[in-house]
């Protein structure tokens, strides 16, 4: 088959979208398909074919669509920034993917609700298009919204967002969530049939992620300290403060650890100033993005995501499969992949006295820890296969490519104009 794996978001990325992306396209390639990626370069300005880096500059389609799109004719566009600055990139994208071309893709695989609802609108008749929807983002505009966009204009906002997330979770032949959290959302919220879509773990490659552990890295491990580590963004919704707040209770308790918080976003200067108020700037340090996670995870004792929503974090499979102790809170799809006292803690979220009972627990249980990090291993080894978990995507592409024919032989698909 020939295969274009999509996203509206900037690749590369961080994140665990674009990891899953990377080891997908690998994976598929090695069966014998050929795989293309098409996204937003990481500068946002131009939508490029990755491997074959054949690119639309934005610069080149933003005067046609400001006079297409002008206020006068569509004032609704203009009355919030967010919703705005959407409308016109998802534009861009959609004409740019049609510039490029997708006449040649048996499948369109696409990772977000944008990208979903842009391409569907340029897809050929011929092109299958399947969704995996790696979070909602109608959910994370709406938090957005209650505690950093506050405005007159939020409403709409969520209401655009709401609306772009129905579009984009129903346009597709298949949707694939990673979790039942997820497609009850899909289902209740945004009236996305059942039967559209099919629950499928991501499948992650343990092999590589193993052999990269065992690499030498810069970072050195204290003798005389656990490590507890993070990694991810550093942004509003992973909770990170709460993180460093609790860590300023651990200390008043014990002074045997260190943190490693490893990553960027737009939080990080404020994050590392509440570090220092509270007196933790030697115990907490600021790795930065960097590709050595597998090795510092296997130099750490605990894993924390301290998440306020969240859907199936790569940080998590990946603390997993390094055997970590994990503490996750109670948000999202987090429940279905670490069960309580099992694989790992769960707390509650924003609860900053409790993680800290939490971390307090494991650094003082040696056996206990080891045992959470073990069983969370053994599981995760097993359900995190890249091979099953492509087995059964290539079994959803199969069904597409004949759920597309036999709609487009009955005339069920009409274009847009």
């Amino acid at each position: 088959m020939k295969i274009l794996l999509a996203t509206y978001w900037p690749i590369p990325h961080v994140g665990g979208v674009w990891s899953y992306m990377v080891q997908l396209r690998k994976k598929l390639e090695s069966l014998g398909h050929e795989v293309d990626m098409l996204g937003y370069d990481e500068d946002n300005i131009s939508v490029y074919i990755v491997n074959e880096n054949r690119k639309v500059d934005s610069d080149k389609l933003l005067p046609l669509l400001n006079a297409k799109l002008n206020e006068k004719t569509y004032p609704a566009i203009y009355a919030n920034d967010l919703v705005k600055y959407t409308e016109f990139h998802r534009y861009v994208y959609e004409l740019s993917a049609a510039y490029l071309g997708l006449e040649k893709y048996d499948v369109i695989h696409t990772h977000d609700v944008i990208s979903t609802a842009s391409i569907d609108r340029v897809r050929p008749e011929k092109s299958a298009l399947v969704a995996t929807l790696h979070g909602s983002v109608a959910h994370e505009i709406r938090y957005q919204l209650n505690t950093i966009h506050k405005s007159n204009t939020s409403y709409m906002a969520r209401v655009y967002y709401d609306e772009l997330e129905r579009l984009g979770a129903t346009s597709a032949e298949v949707t694939i969530v990673a979790n039942e959290w997820l497609k009850n959302i899909l289902t209740n919220e945004f009236q996305v049939p059942n039967e559209q879509i099919k629950v499928l773990h991501y499948g992650f490659d343990t092999e590589n992620f193993i052999k990269r552990s065992k690499q030498k890295s810069s970072i050195i491990r204290p003798k005389d300290k656990k490590v507890i580590i993070y990694s991810g963004r550093l942004v509003e919704l992973k909770g990170v403060d709460h993180l460093i707040s609790a860590l300023g209770e651990l200390k008043k308790i014990r002074k045997d650890w260190v943190c490693w918080i490893v990553g960027n976003g737009d939080k990080q200067a404020e994050l590392k100033v509440q570090s220092k108020n509270l007196g933790l700037e030697d115990d907490i340090l600021f790795f930065g993005k960097r590709d050595d996670i597998p090795s510092l995870l296997a130099k750490s004792d605990i894993f924390v995501l301290p998440s306020l929503l969240e859907n199936q974090p790569l940080s998590v499979i990946e603390a997993q499969i390094a055997g970590k102790a994990i503490i996750v809170n109670d948000v999202g799809g987090l429940p279905e992949i670490v069960e309580d006292g099992v694989t790992g803690l769960i707390t509650p979220a924003g609860d900053i006295k409790i993680l800290c009972k939490k971390m307090n627990l494991l650094l003082g249980d040696e056996k206990y820890r080891n045992r959470l990090g073990a069983n969370a291993k053994k599981w995760g080894m097993t359900h995190w296969s890249l091979d099953k978990g492509v087995k059964h995507l290539i079994e959803i592409y199969k069904s597409a490519i004949s759920k597309r024919g036999k709609d487009e032989s009955n005339g069920a698909s009409e274009p847009i104009n």
